[in-house]
């Protein structure tokens, strides 16, 4: 089955620049993202998509799923979700993306979102109940 990606936006370089990564045992780094995206495909209902998470690992492309769902009858959707971005060298060239199975025509991007989960700097990191 062949999958379609519709790019939804880039994700600022200084907005991963911020995020708190840390060291796991599997895969190197790692720095989770919240993500949400509002979404309007005019024309198109009840189509299954998944909201990802595509960028670079030094010369590696990686992906993560973040959320999945059906647009409503009005071709809507908000899709959100953590990101935990694994990561041997730096995250480079984040992009949220649209994933169906069939080709977007028209995706039209209300609101998109993307933060850090956590900050690097001492200063700014909020404390978790």
């Amino acid at each position: 089955m062949q999958q379609h990606d519709s790019l939804i936006g880039p994700v600022p370089a200084r907005v991963v620049e911020v995020a708190r990564s840390t060291l796991t045992a599997f895969d190197g780094r790692v720095a989770d993202f919240n993500v949400a995206a509002w979404l309007h495909l005019p024309g198109m209902t009840d189509l299954p998509v998944s909201l990802m998470v595509v960028y670079m690992d030094g010369s590696q492309r990686r992906e993560v799923a973040v959320d999945h769902g059906r647009l409503n009858p009005k071709g809507k959707i908000l899709l959100s979700g953590v990101a935990r971005l694994p990561f041997k060298q730096k995250i480079e060239q984040m992009q949220v993306r649209l994933r169906s199975a069939v080709p977007i025509m028209g995706l039209l991007v209300e609101e998109l979102f993307v933060q850090a989960v956590e900050l690097a700097e001492p200063a700014n990191r909020q404390v978790r109940a």
